[in-house]
């Protein structure tokens, strides 16, 4: 999908966007988009500022799930953090291996929804317009719970997109599955900002960094 729709990476959900073979036919012009690729110095600027307030000021061991060409597991590598990426689509997860070279991030295959991954071994999972493509996303989330570490916390960049047909999460839908899990949420509304989008918007679009009580 285009950035319209709200798609970063192959995930591992059902129907034709879900499947590995479309983000394989995808991921050759996947960063030509410009919240995708981020190559545009201001907008790659803009995502590392706010990644750098989502993430914890020190180092810690990062969870990309759903990761795409590796945009934002750049970013996140770049400033400190030791960064695992996950991604359903074998030639995705080829070009963010191309574009982690060097940094010490590893990239792994598989679905973001079961990622082949350890529980309590993260402290943060980050996930970008993923979510809202899963069948279960309450199961998910409980799921994605369970691989972080105590005092960790979830960074899910969603929204909802579309007038006539919107597809997506809403910032109150998510927040009401996630409040079961969580000891605090807060959504930071994005879609006011066009330094991430490369133009102005009129869709929802927003963060919610869910945080989980330490034990």
């Amino acid at each position: 999908m285009s950035a319209e729709t709200g798609s970063t990476g192959s995930a591992g959900s059902t129907g034709s966007t879900g499947s590995t073979e479309y983000w394989d036919a995808a991921a050759e012009r996947f960063d030509d988009e410009p919240d995708h690729g981020l190559r545009n110095p201001g907008i790659r600027a803009a995502w590392d500022e706010r990644l750098r307030s989502w993430l914890p000021g020190g180092a810690s061991d990062v969870l990309d799930l759903g990761c795409g060409t590796g945009s934002l597991t750049l970013l996140a590598a770049r400033q400190g953090h030791r960064v695992t990426a996950v991604d359903l689509s074998p030639r995705m997860v080829e070009q963010a291996r191309r574009k982690l070279d060097g940094t010490g991030a590893r990239v792994l295959e598989g679905d973001a929804a079961e990622p082949p991954v350890e529980a309590g071994q993260f402290d943060v999972v980050l996930v970008r317009h993923v979510l809202w493509t899963l069948r279960d996303p309450a199961e998910v989330l409980r799921h994605w719970a369970r691989l972080l570490r105590p005092g960790g916390r979830m960074v899910l960049i969603e929204g909802r997109w579309g007038d006539i047909s919107p597809v997506g999460i809403a910032a109150d839908a998510l927040a009401e599955l996630a409040a079961p899990l969580a000891g605090h949420i807060r959504v930071e509304q994005l879609a006011h900002d066009p330094a991430l989008w490369g133009k102005a918007v009129h869709d929802e679009r927003y963060a919610a960094v869910v945080r989980f009580a330490s034990v």
